[in-house]
Protein backbone atom coordinates (compact mmCIF):
# COMPACT_ATOMS: atom_id res chain seq x y z
CA UNK A 1 0.00 0.00 0.00
CA UNK A 2 1.56 3.29 -1.04
CA UNK A 3 -1.16 5.93 -0.95
CA UNK A 4 -4.56 6.75 0.40
CA UNK A 5 -7.63 6.08 -1.71
CA UNK A 6 -10.58 8.30 -0.92
CA UNK A 7 -14.11 7.55 -2.02
CA UNK A 8 -14.69 11.19 -2.96
CA UNK A 9 -11.69 11.83 -5.14
CA UNK A 10 -8.39 10.68 -6.60
CA UNK A 11 -5.65 8.85 -4.80
CA UNK A 12 -3.55 11.11 -2.58
CA UNK A 13 -0.48 10.40 -0.51
CA UNK A 14 -0.70 11.04 3.20
CA UNK A 15 1.38 13.81 4.74
CA UNK A 16 3.33 12.86 7.88
CA UNK A 17 4.72 15.54 10.18
CA UNK A 18 7.33 14.20 12.59
CA UNK A 19 8.36 15.97 15.79
CA UNK A 20 10.99 14.81 18.30
CA UNK A 21 12.11 11.22 18.57
CA UNK A 22 14.67 9.55 20.78
CA UNK A 23 18.35 10.26 20.20
CA UNK A 24 18.64 7.48 17.61
CA UNK A 25 18.38 7.21 13.79
CA UNK A 26 14.93 5.63 14.15
CA UNK A 27 12.88 8.63 12.95
CA UNK A 28 15.24 9.30 10.01
CA UNK A 29 14.88 5.69 8.83
CA UNK A 30 11.11 5.88 9.37
CA UNK A 31 10.92 9.01 7.21
CA UNK A 32 12.87 7.30 4.46
CA UNK A 33 10.61 4.25 4.55
CA UNK A 34 7.42 6.33 4.45
CA UNK A 35 8.71 8.32 1.49
CA UNK A 36 9.69 5.15 -0.35
CA UNK A 37 6.11 3.96 0.29
CA UNK A 38 4.79 7.00 -1.60
CA UNK A 39 3.98 9.24 1.35
CA UNK A 40 5.09 12.83 2.06
CA UNK A 41 7.20 13.49 5.14
CA UNK A 42 8.19 16.65 7.02
CA UNK A 43 10.22 16.87 10.23
CA UNK A 44 10.42 19.70 12.78
CA UNK A 45 13.78 20.18 14.48
CA UNK A 46 13.79 22.01 17.80
CA UNK A 47 17.54 21.87 18.50
CA UNK A 48 20.87 20.84 17.06
CA UNK A 49 20.50 17.25 18.23
CA UNK A 50 17.27 16.92 16.26
CA UNK A 51 19.07 18.27 13.16
CA UNK A 52 21.95 15.82 13.67
CA UNK A 53 19.63 12.81 13.62
CA UNK A 54 17.57 14.15 10.67
CA UNK A 55 20.08 14.57 7.81
CA UNK A 56 17.43 15.35 5.18
CA UNK A 57 16.46 18.47 3.30
CA UNK A 58 12.81 18.35 4.34
CA UNK A 59 13.54 19.34 7.94
CA UNK A 60 11.95 22.49 9.35
CA UNK A 61 13.91 24.32 12.06
CA UNK A 62 11.61 25.82 14.67
CA UNK A 63 13.60 28.63 16.30
CA UNK A 64 10.77 30.45 18.05
CA UNK A 65 9.55 30.48 21.64
CA UNK A 66 7.40 27.93 23.38
CA UNK A 67 4.62 30.52 23.61
CA UNK A 68 4.58 30.93 19.81
CA UNK A 69 4.77 27.19 19.10
CA UNK A 70 1.03 26.27 19.23
CA UNK A 71 0.09 28.91 16.63
CA UNK A 72 3.06 27.97 14.47
CA UNK A 73 2.22 24.26 14.72
CA UNK A 74 -1.39 24.92 13.71
CA UNK A 75 -0.28 27.00 10.73
CA UNK A 76 2.34 24.43 9.73
CA UNK A 77 -0.14 21.55 9.80
CA UNK A 78 -2.75 23.50 7.83
CA UNK A 79 -0.39 24.80 5.17
CA UNK A 80 1.38 21.49 4.64
CA UNK A 81 -1.91 19.59 4.50
CA UNK A 82 -0.74 17.26 7.29
CA UNK A 83 -2.79 14.11 7.80
CA UNK A 84 -0.64 12.34 10.44
CA UNK A 85 1.44 13.64 13.36
CA UNK A 86 4.26 11.37 14.60
CA UNK A 87 6.25 11.85 17.82
CA UNK A 88 8.00 10.12 20.70
CA UNK A 89 6.61 10.73 24.22
CA UNK A 90 3.31 12.57 24.50
CA UNK A 91 4.05 14.49 27.72
CA UNK A 92 6.80 16.78 26.48
CA UNK A 93 5.35 20.32 26.58
CA UNK A 94 6.00 20.98 22.88
CA UNK A 95 4.35 17.68 22.01
CA UNK A 96 1.32 18.27 24.24
CA UNK A 97 0.70 21.59 22.50
CA UNK A 98 1.08 20.03 19.02
CA UNK A 99 -1.22 17.13 19.89
CA UNK A 100 -3.92 19.56 21.00
CA UNK A 101 -3.69 21.49 17.73
CA UNK A 102 -3.59 18.30 15.64
CA UNK A 103 -6.66 16.84 17.30
CA UNK A 104 -8.55 20.10 16.76
CA UNK A 105 -7.75 19.80 13.03
CA UNK A 106 -8.78 16.13 12.83
CA UNK A 107 -5.20 14.93 12.26
CA UNK A 108 -4.24 11.41 13.32
CA UNK A 109 -1.69 11.37 16.16
CA UNK A 110 0.80 8.49 16.45
CA UNK A 111 2.83 8.27 19.67
CA UNK A 112 5.95 6.14 20.10
CA UNK A 113 7.28 5.08 23.50
CA UNK A 114 9.59 2.41 24.83
CA UNK A 115 7.80 -0.93 24.91
CA UNK A 116 5.17 -1.78 27.50
CA UNK A 117 6.55 -5.31 27.15
CA UNK A 118 10.31 -5.73 27.00
CA UNK A 119 12.59 -6.65 25.37
CA UNK A 120 11.88 -6.76 21.64
CA UNK A 121 8.87 -4.40 21.54
CA UNK A 122 8.21 -0.70 20.82
CA UNK A 123 5.03 1.05 21.90
CA UNK A 124 3.06 2.76 19.10
CA UNK A 125 -0.40 4.07 20.01
CA UNK A 126 -2.92 6.48 18.58
CA UNK A 127 -3.41 9.74 20.53
CA UNK A 128 -1.47 8.82 23.68
CA UNK A 129 0.41 6.29 25.79
CA UNK A 130 0.58 5.26 29.45
CA UNK A 131 -1.93 7.38 31.39
CA UNK A 132 -3.23 8.85 28.12
CA UNK A 133 -3.66 5.43 26.47
CA UNK A 134 -6.96 4.54 24.85
CA UNK A 135 -6.74 0.97 26.14
CA UNK A 136 -9.92 -0.18 27.89
CA UNK A 137 -10.12 -0.24 31.67
CA UNK A 138 -12.54 -3.18 31.80
CA UNK A 139 -10.87 -6.59 32.35
CA UNK A 140 -13.71 -8.34 30.50
CA UNK A 141 -12.78 -6.54 27.27
CA UNK A 142 -9.27 -7.97 27.48
CA UNK A 143 -10.61 -11.45 28.22
CA UNK A 144 -13.04 -11.41 25.28
CA UNK A 145 -10.47 -10.16 22.79
CA UNK A 146 -7.28 -11.69 24.12
CA UNK A 147 -8.30 -15.28 24.63
CA UNK A 148 -9.30 -15.46 20.95
CA UNK A 149 -5.81 -14.38 19.84
CA UNK A 150 -2.70 -16.42 19.27
CA UNK A 151 -0.10 -16.52 22.09
CA UNK A 152 2.72 -14.01 21.83
CA UNK A 153 6.00 -15.16 20.29
CA UNK A 154 9.13 -15.27 22.42
CA UNK A 155 10.87 -11.86 22.60
CA UNK A 156 13.38 -11.29 19.84
CA UNK A 157 17.06 -10.76 20.62
CA UNK A 158 17.75 -7.50 18.79
CA UNK A 159 21.18 -6.63 20.12
CA UNK A 160 20.20 -3.40 21.88
CA UNK A 161 22.92 -2.18 24.23
CA UNK A 162 23.43 0.51 26.82
CA UNK A 163 26.66 1.54 25.06
CA UNK A 164 24.73 2.26 21.84
CA UNK A 165 22.11 4.23 23.77
CA UNK A 166 24.74 6.25 25.65
CA UNK A 167 26.85 7.03 22.56
CA UNK A 168 23.79 8.21 20.60
CA UNK A 169 22.80 10.42 23.53
CA UNK A 170 26.26 11.99 23.71
CA UNK A 171 26.24 12.68 19.96
CA UNK A 172 22.82 14.28 20.27
CA UNK A 173 23.86 16.60 23.07
CA UNK A 174 27.17 17.61 21.48
CA UNK A 175 25.28 18.59 18.33
CA UNK A 176 22.81 20.44 20.51
CA UNK A 177 25.57 22.41 22.23
CA UNK A 178 27.32 23.28 18.95
CA UNK A 179 24.07 24.59 17.46
CA UNK A 180 22.88 26.49 20.51
CA UNK A 181 23.27 29.78 18.64
CA UNK A 182 20.72 28.61 16.07
CA UNK A 183 18.08 27.50 18.60
CA UNK A 184 18.33 30.22 21.25
CA UNK A 185 14.84 29.57 22.68
CA UNK A 186 15.21 25.80 23.10
CA UNK A 187 14.67 24.49 26.64
CA UNK A 188 15.00 20.83 27.58
CA UNK A 189 12.09 18.99 29.17
CA UNK A 190 14.42 16.90 31.34
CA UNK A 191 14.79 19.35 34.21
CA UNK A 192 18.59 18.96 34.59
CA UNK A 193 21.59 20.20 32.65
CA UNK A 194 22.74 17.25 30.57
CA UNK A 195 26.42 17.83 31.39
CA UNK A 196 25.58 17.58 35.09
CA UNK A 197 23.87 14.29 34.30
CA UNK A 198 26.96 13.02 32.50
CA UNK A 199 29.08 13.97 35.52
CA UNK A 200 26.69 11.96 37.69
CA UNK A 201 26.98 8.97 35.37
CA UNK A 202 30.78 9.07 35.56
CA UNK A 203 30.67 9.23 39.35
CA UNK A 204 28.20 6.35 39.43
CA UNK A 205 30.47 4.28 37.18
CA UNK A 206 33.29 4.82 39.65
CA UNK A 207 31.14 3.61 42.54
CA UNK A 208 29.66 0.66 40.67
CA UNK A 209 32.16 -2.07 41.70
CA UNK A 210 31.65 -1.42 45.41
CA UNK A 211 27.90 -0.75 45.10
CA UNK A 212 27.48 -3.89 43.00
CA UNK A 213 29.26 -6.00 45.61
CA UNK A 214 27.13 -4.54 48.43
CA UNK A 215 23.93 -5.09 46.42
CA UNK A 216 24.84 -8.71 45.79
CA UNK A 217 25.45 -9.31 49.51
CA UNK A 218 22.13 -7.72 50.48
CA UNK A 219 20.20 -9.73 47.88
CA UNK A 220 21.79 -12.96 49.09
CA UNK A 221 20.81 -12.12 52.66
CA UNK A 222 17.20 -11.49 51.60
CA UNK A 223 16.98 -14.66 49.52
CA UNK A 224 18.58 -16.85 52.18
CA UNK A 225 16.64 -15.36 55.07
CA UNK A 226 13.38 -16.73 56.44
CA UNK A 227 11.54 -13.41 56.49
CA UNK A 228 9.31 -12.48 53.54
CA UNK A 229 10.37 -9.39 51.60
CA UNK A 230 8.74 -6.93 49.20
CA UNK A 231 10.38 -4.97 46.39
CA UNK A 232 9.84 -1.32 45.49
CA UNK A 233 11.68 -0.55 42.19
CA UNK A 234 12.35 3.18 41.99
CA UNK A 235 11.60 5.21 38.85
CA UNK A 236 13.42 8.17 37.37
CA UNK A 237 12.75 11.48 39.08
CA UNK A 238 12.48 13.23 35.70
CA UNK A 239 10.13 10.63 34.17
CA UNK A 240 6.76 11.96 33.05
CA UNK A 241 5.30 8.80 34.56
CA UNK A 242 6.07 10.46 37.90
CA UNK A 243 5.54 14.10 36.92
CA UNK A 244 2.24 13.64 35.05
CA UNK A 245 0.81 10.18 35.76
CA UNK A 246 1.33 9.88 39.51
CA UNK A 247 0.12 11.68 42.65
CA UNK A 248 3.70 12.44 43.75
CA UNK A 249 5.88 15.50 43.38
CA UNK A 250 8.95 13.27 43.24
CA UNK A 251 10.43 9.96 44.30
CA UNK A 252 11.25 11.11 47.84
CA UNK A 253 7.56 11.65 48.52
CA UNK A 254 6.74 8.21 47.09
CA UNK A 255 9.45 6.53 49.19
CA UNK A 256 8.11 8.20 52.33
CA UNK A 257 4.56 6.97 51.66
CA UNK A 258 5.66 3.40 50.92
CA UNK A 259 7.99 3.14 53.92
CA UNK A 260 5.43 4.71 56.27
CA UNK A 261 2.74 2.24 55.13
CA UNK A 262 5.21 -0.65 55.38
CA UNK A 263 6.15 0.33 58.95
CA UNK A 264 2.52 0.52 60.07
CA UNK A 265 0.84 -2.31 58.20
CA UNK A 266 3.33 -4.92 56.96
CA UNK A 267 4.00 -8.07 59.01
CA UNK A 268 6.60 -7.28 61.69
CA UNK A 269 9.11 -9.75 60.28
CA UNK A 270 8.74 -8.53 56.67
CA UNK A 271 11.58 -6.74 54.86
CA UNK A 272 11.45 -4.08 52.12
CA UNK A 273 14.02 -3.78 49.30
CA UNK A 274 14.27 -0.48 47.43
CA UNK A 275 15.89 -1.11 44.05
CA UNK A 276 17.65 1.68 42.14
CA UNK A 277 16.72 2.43 38.54
CA UNK A 278 19.31 1.22 35.99
CA UNK A 279 19.22 4.59 34.16
CA UNK A 280 19.44 6.79 37.25
CA UNK A 281 22.16 9.43 36.82
CA UNK A 282 23.46 9.09 40.37
CA UNK A 283 23.13 12.79 41.23
CA UNK A 284 20.67 12.06 44.05
CA UNK A 285 21.76 9.72 46.83
CA UNK A 286 18.55 7.69 47.07
CA UNK A 287 20.14 5.26 49.52
CA UNK A 288 20.77 8.07 51.99
CA UNK A 289 17.25 9.43 51.52
CA UNK A 290 15.72 5.97 51.99
CA UNK A 291 17.80 5.39 55.12
CA UNK A 292 16.73 8.69 56.64
CA UNK A 293 13.06 7.97 55.92
CA UNK A 294 13.35 4.42 57.31
CA UNK A 295 14.89 5.72 60.55
CA UNK A 296 12.13 8.32 60.89
CA UNK A 297 9.51 5.54 60.72
CA UNK A 298 11.41 3.13 63.00
CA UNK A 299 12.20 0.46 60.39
CA UNK A 300 15.87 1.19 59.59
CA UNK A 301 16.83 -2.47 60.04
CA UNK A 302 14.08 -3.73 57.73
CA UNK A 303 14.55 -1.41 54.70
CA UNK A 304 17.40 -2.31 52.33
CA UNK A 305 18.85 -0.19 49.51
CA UNK A 306 19.85 -2.16 46.37
CA UNK A 307 21.52 0.33 43.98
CA UNK A 308 23.22 -1.94 41.43
CA UNK A 309 21.47 -5.21 40.63
CA UNK A 310 19.16 -6.76 38.02
CA UNK A 311 15.48 -6.96 38.90
CA UNK A 312 15.10 -10.66 38.18
CA UNK A 313 16.65 -12.25 41.30
CA UNK A 314 14.83 -9.86 43.64
CA UNK A 315 11.54 -10.45 41.84
CA UNK A 316 11.85 -14.22 41.93
CA UNK A 317 12.28 -14.39 45.70
CA UNK A 318 9.89 -11.61 46.71
CA UNK A 319 6.48 -11.82 48.40
CA UNK A 320 5.16 -8.95 46.26
CA UNK A 321 5.98 -5.74 44.38
CA UNK A 322 5.04 -2.11 45.01
CA UNK A 323 5.33 0.20 42.00
CA UNK A 324 4.08 3.60 40.94
CA UNK A 325 3.50 2.75 37.27
CA UNK A 326 6.78 1.23 36.07
CA UNK A 327 6.98 -1.46 33.40
CA UNK A 328 8.56 -3.47 36.22
CA UNK A 329 4.99 -3.81 37.47
CA UNK A 330 4.03 -5.67 34.30
CA UNK A 331 7.07 -7.89 34.73
CA UNK A 332 6.00 -8.64 38.31
CA UNK A 333 2.43 -9.45 37.25
CA UNK A 334 3.67 -11.78 34.50
CA UNK A 335 5.82 -13.51 37.12
CA UNK A 336 2.70 -14.11 39.23
CA UNK A 337 3.65 -11.75 42.06
CA UNK A 338 1.05 -9.76 44.03
CA UNK A 339 1.46 -6.18 42.80
CA UNK A 340 0.04 -2.79 43.74
CA UNK A 341 0.29 0.29 41.47
CA UNK A 342 0.23 3.70 43.15
CA UNK A 343 -0.10 5.80 39.98
CA UNK A 344 -2.01 5.63 36.69
CA UNK A 345 -0.92 2.51 34.82
CA UNK A 346 -2.45 0.62 31.90
CA UNK A 347 -2.16 -2.63 33.85
CA UNK A 348 -3.78 -1.40 37.09
CA UNK A 349 -6.88 -3.55 36.54
CA UNK A 350 -8.96 -5.69 38.89
CA UNK A 351 -7.60 -9.21 38.72
CA UNK A 352 -4.11 -8.00 37.82
CA UNK A 353 -3.13 -5.54 40.56
CA UNK A 354 -4.36 -5.10 44.13
CA UNK A 355 -7.23 -2.60 44.18
CA UNK A 356 -7.77 -1.94 47.91
CA UNK A 357 -4.88 0.38 48.67
CA UNK A 358 -1.29 0.18 49.82
CA UNK A 359 -2.01 -0.25 53.55
CA UNK A 360 -3.98 -3.45 53.00
CA UNK A 361 -1.67 -4.78 50.29
CA UNK A 362 1.04 -5.98 52.68
CA UNK A 363 -1.23 -8.58 54.26
CA UNK A 364 -3.91 -9.11 51.61
CA UNK A 365 -2.12 -8.91 48.24
CA UNK A 366 -3.29 -11.63 45.85
CA UNK A 367 -1.71 -13.50 42.98
CA UNK A 368 -2.78 -12.09 39.58
CA UNK A 369 -5.27 -13.97 37.41
CA UNK A 370 -2.98 -15.65 34.89
CA UNK A 371 -5.70 -15.97 32.22
CA UNK A 372 -6.41 -12.23 32.41
CA UNK A 373 -2.71 -11.39 32.37
CA UNK A 374 -2.14 -13.49 29.24
CA UNK A 375 -5.18 -11.96 27.52
CA UNK A 376 -3.98 -8.48 28.49
CA UNK A 377 -0.54 -9.08 26.98
CA UNK A 378 -2.03 -10.29 23.71
CA UNK A 379 -4.36 -7.31 23.38
CA UNK A 380 -1.63 -4.83 24.27
CA UNK A 381 0.69 -6.36 21.68
CA UNK A 382 -2.00 -6.28 18.99
CA UNK A 383 -3.19 -2.75 19.70
CA UNK A 384 -0.18 -0.90 21.04
CA UNK A 385 3.10 -2.63 20.18
CA UNK A 386 5.31 -3.27 17.20
CA UNK A 387 8.39 -5.45 17.11
CA UNK A 388 11.73 -3.70 17.28
CA UNK A 389 14.15 -1.63 19.31
CA UNK A 390 15.39 1.96 19.20
CA UNK A 391 18.95 1.00 20.07
CA UNK A 392 20.25 -1.43 17.45
CA UNK A 393 20.31 -1.41 13.66
CA UNK A 394 18.41 -4.68 13.49
CA UNK A 395 15.79 -3.43 15.93
CA UNK A 396 15.39 -0.12 14.07
CA UNK A 397 14.95 -1.89 10.73
CA UNK A 398 12.29 -4.18 12.18
CA UNK A 399 10.50 -1.37 14.03
CA UNK A 400 10.41 0.89 10.98
CA UNK A 401 8.96 -1.90 8.83
CA UNK A 402 6.19 -2.66 11.32
CA UNK A 403 5.45 1.02 11.95
CA UNK A 404 4.98 1.79 8.24
CA UNK A 405 2.72 -1.22 7.83
CA UNK A 406 0.59 -0.13 10.78
CA UNK A 407 0.39 3.51 9.63
CA UNK A 408 -0.75 2.61 6.14
CA UNK A 409 -3.13 -0.14 7.26
CA UNK A 410 -5.11 2.35 9.34
CA UNK A 411 -7.77 4.45 7.61
CA UNK A 412 -6.66 8.04 7.07
CA UNK A 413 -8.33 10.86 8.99
CA UNK A 414 -11.46 12.24 7.37
CA UNK A 415 -10.64 15.45 5.52
CA UNK A 416 -7.21 16.95 4.96
CA UNK A 417 -6.64 20.29 6.69
CA UNK A 418 -5.02 23.15 4.84
CA UNK A 419 -5.65 25.53 2.00
CA UNK A 420 -7.23 24.56 -1.29
CA UNK A 421 -3.85 25.08 -2.97
CA UNK A 422 -2.20 22.62 -0.59
CA UNK A 423 -4.84 19.97 -1.18
CA UNK A 424 -4.58 20.47 -4.93
CA UNK A 425 -0.82 20.11 -4.76
CA UNK A 426 -1.22 16.72 -3.09
CA UNK A 427 -3.03 15.28 -6.13
CA UNK A 428 -0.64 13.48 -8.47
CA UNK A 429 -0.46 15.21 -11.89
CA UNK A 430 -1.86 12.24 -13.78
CA UNK A 431 -4.98 12.29 -11.58
CA UNK A 432 -5.75 15.97 -12.06
CA UNK A 433 -8.64 17.13 -14.19
CA UNK A 434 -7.46 17.83 -17.75
CA UNK A 435 -8.25 21.31 -19.14
CA UNK A 436 -11.17 21.41 -21.54
CA UNK A 437 -10.20 21.73 -25.21
CA UNK A 438 -10.51 25.22 -26.65
CA UNK A 439 -13.86 25.67 -28.45
CA UNK A 440 -14.12 27.10 -31.94
CA UNK A 441 -15.86 30.15 -30.55
CA UNK A 442 -12.98 30.80 -28.20
CA UNK A 443 -10.46 30.03 -30.89
CA UNK A 444 -12.08 32.45 -33.26
CA UNK A 445 -12.64 35.25 -30.81
CA UNK A 446 -10.75 38.35 -31.81
CA UNK A 447 -8.62 40.44 -29.48
CA UNK A 448 -8.13 44.16 -29.90
CA UNK A 449 -5.00 45.18 -31.76
CA UNK A 450 -2.08 45.71 -29.43
CA UNK A 451 -3.68 43.83 -26.54
CA UNK A 452 -1.22 41.79 -24.50
CA UNK A 453 -1.84 38.04 -24.44
CA UNK A 454 -3.42 36.81 -21.21
CA UNK A 455 -0.83 35.43 -18.83
CA UNK A 456 -1.13 31.71 -18.29
CA UNK A 457 -1.66 30.58 -14.71
CA UNK A 458 1.44 28.90 -13.28
CA UNK A 459 1.03 25.29 -12.30
CA UNK A 460 0.83 24.48 -8.59
CA UNK A 461 3.95 23.01 -7.03
CA UNK A 462 3.45 19.26 -6.76
CA UNK A 463 4.57 17.64 -3.52
CA UNK A 464 5.83 14.51 -5.19
CA UNK A 465 6.94 11.72 -2.83
CA UNK A 466 10.66 11.29 -3.46
CA UNK A 467 13.22 8.97 -1.88
CA UNK A 468 14.85 10.26 1.29
CA UNK A 469 18.46 9.20 1.58
CA UNK A 470 21.27 9.92 3.94
CA UNK A 471 23.95 12.43 2.80
CA UNK A 472 25.96 11.26 -0.18
CA UNK A 473 23.08 9.20 -1.60
CA UNK A 474 20.52 11.88 -2.45
CA UNK A 475 17.74 13.88 -0.82
CA UNK A 476 14.40 15.37 -1.72
CA UNK A 477 14.71 17.65 -4.75
CA UNK A 478 14.13 21.37 -4.06
CA UNK A 479 11.09 21.34 -6.36
CA UNK A 480 9.31 19.12 -3.87
CA UNK A 481 9.41 21.76 -1.14
CA UNK A 482 6.44 24.15 -0.92
CA UNK A 483 6.92 27.83 -0.07
CA UNK A 484 8.37 28.64 3.34
CA UNK A 485 5.81 29.37 6.01
CA UNK A 486 5.52 32.96 7.18
CA UNK A 487 6.60 33.57 10.74
CA UNK A 488 4.02 33.51 13.48
CA UNK A 489 4.72 37.16 14.21
CA UNK A 490 4.05 38.13 10.58
CA UNK A 491 0.88 36.05 10.59
CA UNK A 492 -0.34 37.80 13.70
CA UNK A 493 0.27 41.21 12.12
CA UNK A 494 -1.66 40.21 9.02
CA UNK A 495 -4.67 38.73 10.80
CA UNK A 496 -5.98 38.48 14.36
CA UNK A 497 -5.67 34.69 14.27
CA UNK A 498 -3.56 32.27 12.28
CA UNK A 499 -5.60 30.45 9.63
Amino acid sequence: MTATKRDDGPTRPRVFLMLQGLATPFFARLGEALTEAGQIVWKVNFNGGDRHFWPHINGIDYRGTFEDWPAYARLLMRERGVTDLVLFADCRPLHRAAIKEAQALGIAVHVFEEGYLRPGWITLERDGTNGFSSLPRDPMVFLREGLAMEPLPLPAELGASFLRRASDDVRYNIANALNRWRFRHWRTHRGLNVWHEYAGWLARAGRRPVQGWLSKRRIEALLNGKAPFYVFPLQLESDFQIRIHSPYDGMAQAIDEVVRSFARHAPKEAQLALKGHPLDNGLVNWGRIAGRIARAHGVAGRVHWIPEAPFGPLLTGSRGVVTINSTAGLQAIWAGKPTVALGRAIYALPGMTFQDGLDRFWAEGQTPDFGLVEAFRRVVAARCLIRGSFFSDEGIELGVKDAVERFLAEPPPVGVPGSAETREALIPPEARRKPEPETSAKAGSAKPDGAKPEASRPEAVVLRPAPLKRPGVGVLPPAAIPPVLPSVAATRRAAPEAP
